[in-house]
C-alpha cells in the first residue's frame, strides 16, 4: 500500500483530491454515517440499513438514487435546499470527511501521528509522535444541522 493512499477492501473505491482510497463496505459505511452526523444532517447512529444505503449511495454517487428510506426521499425532495447550504455541496464535505478519517487513520497506523486525549475540547485529537509539536488541528466544518433529517 501506497504511504498516500488507504485501503481496508475494494468494495469502494474513491478518488479525491489526487488521493485514490478503497474501502470495505462496512468501513465505508460506517465513516459515511460519521460524516453525515458531524455535518448534521442526521442526528444518531442508529440508522436502519435502507437509511444507511441511502447515504452511502449519496457519497458515492455523488446525488441521491432512487431513495430507500424516509431520510432518501427526505434527501431527494429537498434536495435543492440540501445540497448547497451557505455555498457549501454536502457531497463534497461528506466525501472529505469519509476522506479526512481515512487519512488521519492511515497516519496513525504508519507511526506518523498518535491518537490522545484532548481536555480542552473533551474528545480525542492528533499529535505528532512523541508530543513535541502542538496538536494537529482538524478545520472546521460547515452544519446542516437546521436541514437535518428528523426521523
Amino acid at each position: 500500500m501506497s504511504d498516500t493512499n488507504y485501503s481496508s477492501g475494494n468494495d469502494y473505491i474513491v478518488e479525491f483530491l489526487g488521493y485514490r482510497f478503497t474501502f470495505n463496505a462496512r468501513d465505508f459505511e460506517q465513516r459515511v454515517v460519521a460524516a453525515s452526523i458531524k455535518l448534521g444532517l442526521v442526528d444518531t447512529t442508529d440508522l436502519d440499513a435502507d437509511e444507511i444505503t441511502d447515504l452511502v449511495t449519496l457519497a458515492a454517487q455523488g446525488f441521491p438514487g432512487e431513495p430507500e428510506s424516509r431520510l432518501g426521499r427526505y434527501v431527494s425532495r429537498n434536495w435543492e435546499r440540501v445540497s448547497l447550504v451557505g455555498g457549501e455541496s454536502l457531497v463534497y464535505w461528506l466525501r472529505k470527511l469519509v476522506f479526512r478519517g481515512a487519512w488521519l487513520d492511515h497516519q496513525v497506523k504508519r507511526g506518523a501521528l498518535e491518537v490522545v486525549w484532548d481536555e480542552g475540547e473533551a474528545e480525542f485529537a492528533y499529535q505528532h509522535p512523541g508530543g513535541g509539536r502542538p496538536l494537529l488541528e482538524l478545520a472546521p466544518v460547515p452544519s446542516w444541522h437546521e436541514l437535518q433529517f428528523r426521523g
